[in-house]
């Protein structure tokens, strides 16, 4: 598919790797829906990127992907301003890091594992289960596509660390998602695939004091350093292009994998 012209969603697009993401797809010609919880966040990105490219580019949504009303009215906004999208990057998500068993000898909290599992996964399919529904409806493409739509796992998905069990379970969920979302909707001409990002130089991580960083990058077989938000957002752009990516699941970490803790 051709990103020139076309409507896309990249949920999360106010901050990290959504916010590459987003700045990516409108450089190359898309006009973007910027859907995330923290709609300022949203709003500053997608005032940068009209301020670049022209106004209209960009809009920001405020959305929770686990509130079916919140999305839906997101996307009838998007889809308002910038007409029906044949792109959704599912870029939207949190972390967690809790022992099953506390120090203090307590069970971790069931609501934590539960909340994880909630935005990172549910809320995951709750975006592409509306995306898709709208996008089966259209005109198709060359090759019969009718649109493309992106999961953002993680590496700690097949190699998660010490206190990781909600996070990797949700991102895991993702990975096993990837293949069976792909066949549903092979019939629809919408493909599906994932990317399984390692260590990247996103704001969260840069909460950490910068002698953990380093270690953290020292880590990395080749190159020895924290991963570009904008390699992730470029790795996005041509999933959208190469038609035949479908169904497949892509690690971007430099070869890295994780140790237990």
């Amino acid at each position: 598919m051709k990103i020139q012209g076309q409507a896309a969603l990249v949920t999360g697009g106010g901050s990290g790797l959504g916010e590459a993401t987003a700045r990516e797809l409108a450089r190359l010609g898309a006009r973007v829906a910027l859907l995330d919880l923290n709609l300022a966040n949203a709003e500053r990105v997608a005032a940068e990127i009209n301020a670049d490219l022209g106004e209209g580019t960009a809009i920001a949504c405020g959305c929770d992907i686990t509130n079916t009303d919140s999305l839906q009215a997101a996307l009838a906004r998007a889809a308002l301003a910038h007409g029906p999208a044949r792109i959704l990057m599912n870029v939207a998500g949190i972390g967690s890091a809790k022992r099953v068993v506390g120090k203090d000898g307590n069970p971790a909290p069931l609501e934590d594992f539960s909340k994880v599992i909630q935005v990172n996964l549910i809320g995951t399919y709750n975006a592409s289960r509306l995306f898709a529904a709208a996008c089966a409806k259209l005109t198709a493409l060359e090759d019969g596509e009718r649109g493309v739509m992106l999961f953002t796992a993680s590496v700690a998905a097949f190699d998660g660390q010490v206190g990781q069990q909600a996070y990797s379970a949700s991102k895991g969920g993702l990975v096993g998602m990837t293949l069976p979302m792909a066949r549903d909707l092979a019939q629809h001409g919408i493909r599906v695939c994932t990317i399984a990002p390692g260590l990247f130089a996103t704001p969260l991580m840069q909460q950490l004091p910068e002698a953990v960083q380093a270690s953290l990058a020292a880590s990395i077989p080749f190159p020895p350093r924290l991963g570009k938000p904008e390699e992730f957002a470029q790795l996005a752009a041509h999933i959208v292009t190469n038609t035949h990516l479908n169904g497949e699941v892509i690690r971007l970490d430099g070869a890295l994998r994780m140790a237990p803790r």
